[in-house]
């Protein structure tokens, strides 16, 4: 039975996981163990985050609206049902981009959905 050396692709496994590591501070960049530790936990706090992110923007969506609306005279409860039975179709995301970059289209909306 002939011997496998497996040199070419062992290296070339470590070296994947040390470019990974790149940037990383102190040996965790540059010691195939440490860094190899590091990017395993990178890559999972990236996809833990980017979940995380989609919330986070909802999260401040709604703060600004529920900002603007009390501005306007109501709660953000209160604007999304009305909205809802006014069948005014704004997602959270431009309702928050109104409010934030034209305060009087978004009192015109608040406005017609009191009507």
């Amino acid at each position: 039975m002939a011997r496998v050396k497996r040199g070419n692709i062992a290296r070339k496994r470590r070296n994947k996981i040390l470019k990974l590591a790149s940037g990383f501070r102190g040996s965790n960049g540059s010691l195939f163990r440490t860094a190899n530790q590091r990017v395993m936990k990178a890559l999972c706090n990236t996809y833990r985050d980017r979940r995380r992110r989609k919330r986070d923007f909802r999260r401040l969506w709604i703060t600004r609206i529920n900002a603007a609306a009390r501005l306007n005279g109501l709660s953000y409860s209160q604007l999304v049902g009305k909205l809802k039975k006014a069948d005014i179709r704004l997602n959270r995301k431009m309702l928050a981009q109104l409010a934030l970059s034209d305060p009087q289209s978004f009192a015109s909306v608040v406005s017609t959905t009191k009507s």
